[in-house]
């Protein structure tokens, strides 16, 4: 039977298993539509099946290949938090309990990564044996060796043996205590004195990035073929996940690693995609356009990620327009330069009117900004800016398709704003964008408030969440899921305001005060200090 898989192009060799091979299923906790359009999801797969001792096979929630009968490891690549319901899903049709805790020693050891869990997988901890923190370039081989070397050990000689290892963090050798069931954090502690008090992030620091291990037409973005042209952002905007969590910031040798790359990708696709939080800032970005504009690449389609608003040249735009493109996405955060002088975001309104100005020059139709709301200090006039700068380049660039998404500011792990909360006269802020942008003949996008919330508790959560997540999941997986559940468990764990709409201190532990990464604590505490914004504590 004619199975999607079989739609396939591969981009790599597999190998043939030997007998002895570990069984192992790596799992997408979504659609294979969704999964397969993930990076990270090909590169891990491609990463393992590239390995003798290893035996992988894929599931999704709507398919997979045929399945181990006693998988020794199963694996979760987890990029959005909500997914969680259908990880649930795939781990009791696998029928492995959901909380660690609860399994034995016939039960596979079961790992998650991905940019979920590289961020705060605290909420998600009880649910994994094994969490893996950092790039996968060179933490993806030591799991498995690590594993290999201990593979007859019992349960908990494993878990031991792997925790040694730096980015391999194991949720069950930390020990949690609160000043209060509903209070603050007291202390996270290893159980063990072999354990160490905390995990460092995996960091690969190369110039070969990654590129897509498969092609098919049934991937979201059909036959796109993805090349990882940075990694990490240089702009260390203070709310932003991407530049703190993913530092350094690293990009592919053009000769290397980008041209082999691409040459490779054109092979068996027309349809190319440069993935990276800041394209554009490639040091030789000009001379990839270049190479890009060739003739024999007349017929190529080219996306790209979000630009940087000042590397918006004419020729940029016109190369894009030649490629299929019709527009470009470009993240302003605010209209206000005194906000985005508190984020951080080194930007001028005059440089956001001549990045439109050339966009349409080049012969690009129209431009997506993404904004925020909420952002710590946000007044009502940096909102009305937001308005005024939107009909100013509306005024300088006529014809031009004008969008504005605009989500809330939801505080994230290991940045300066991590300490701040959700503010809830966000709400009405989208509201009055929607008023004030629909009626000039602007498009407007907002992202839905509540769920933004739904973010925020996901976002500095801690393990006491597991409880009304597997709630949530019985009750339907709603909005309404999530307030029946902390009515349920009242007095049990923290209320909704604790976790997303208060200012924590900055002396409190943070529920992954013990997750390194590249940035020190002490550092992320002067950026704050920076910013120039008291918190509310």
């Amino acid at each position: 039977m004619t199975t999607l898989f079989d739609q396939e192009r591969l981009l790599f060799d597999p190998v043939t298993p030997t007998a002895n091979a570990i069984p192992l299923i790596f799992a997408f906790p979504n659609t294979y539509t969704v999964g397969i359009t993930s990076l990270g999801y090909q590169l891990v797969w491609a990463k393992f099946s590239q390995r003798p001792d290893v035996d992988v096979r894929r599931l999704f929630t709507d398919l997979e290949e045929k399945l181990p009968s006693q998988p020794e490891i199963v694996g979760f690549s987890f990029s959005w938090e909500l997914d969680y319901t259908n990880l649930f899903s795939l781990l009791e049709k696998l029928k492995i309990p959901l909380r660690a805790a609860e399994r034995d020693e016939q039960h596979p050891l079961v790992f998650g990564g991905g940019s979920v869990l590289s961020a705060n997988p605290e909420p998600f901890a009880d649910f994994f044996d094994v969490i893996l923190l950092g790039d996968g370039e060179n933490l993806l081989d030591e799991f498995i060796d690590q594993y290999q070397g201990m593979r007859q050990g019992d349960r908990q000689t494993k878990l031991r043996h792997l925790a040694q290892t730096p980015g391999i963090y194991v949720p069950s050798l930390y020990e949690v205590t609160y000043q209060e069931p509903t209070g603050a954090i007291e202390t996270i502690r290893p159980k063990y004195p072999d354990i160490p008090e905390s995990v460092e992030k995996q960091t690969y620091r190369g110039n070969t990035l990654s590129a897509s291990t498969v092609v098919t037409e049934q991937a979201a973005w059909e036959n796109i073929y993805m090349v990882e042209v940075v990694r990490s952002c240089p702009e260390m905007c203070r709310f932003c996940l991407a530049s703190y969590v993913t530092l350094p910031f690293r990009t592919a040798n053009l000769e290397q690693s980008l041209i082999p790359a691409i040459e490779r990708g054109l092979k068996v696709t027309d349809r190319l995609g440069l993935l990276g939080a800041s394209v554009t800032q490639h040091p030789e970005f000009e001379q990839l356009l270049d190479y890009l504009s060739q003739p024999q690449y007349a017929d190529v389609r080219l996306s790209i990620a979000s630009v940087r608003t000042n590397t918006v040249t004419e020729k940029l735009a016109r190369t894009l327009a030649a490629r299929d493109t019709r527009s470009i996405t470009i993240a302003v955060e605010s209209g206000s330069e005194r906000l985005r002088e508190i984020v951080n975001k080194k930007l001028t309104n005059d440089e956001i009117i001549t990045a439109a100005i050339n966009a349409k020059a080049g012969g690009l139709k129209g431009i997506k900004f993404y904004g925020m709301v909420g952002i710590p200090g946000e007044e009502m006039a940096d909102v009305e800016a937001t308005v005024a700068m939107m009909q100013a380049v509306k005024k300088a660039a006529p014809g031009l398709r004008l969008t504005l998404g605009c989500s809330t500011f939801v505080p994230k792990a290991h940045t300066p704003f991590q300490w701040f909360g959700v503010n809830p006269a966000a709400k009405k802020r989208l509201q009055f964008l929607q008023k004030h942008l629909r009626s000039q003949g602007i498009e407007f996008r907002p992202e839905s408030y509540n769920w933004s919330v739904i973010q925020g508790l996901l976002s500095r959560g801690d393990r006491r969440l597991s409880s009304l997540l597997e709630l949530t999941r019985d009750y339907g997986d709603t909005l309404g899921s999530y307030k029946r559940a902390f009515k349920e468990l009242k007095g049990k764990i923290p209320p909704l305001d604790f976790y997303v709409h208060q200012d924590w201190a900055t002396t409190q532990v943070l529920p992954w005060q013990h997750l390194n990464t590249a940035i020190p604590k002490v550092t992320i505490k002067k950026h704050l200090a920076t910013a120039g914004v008291p918190l509310q504590v």
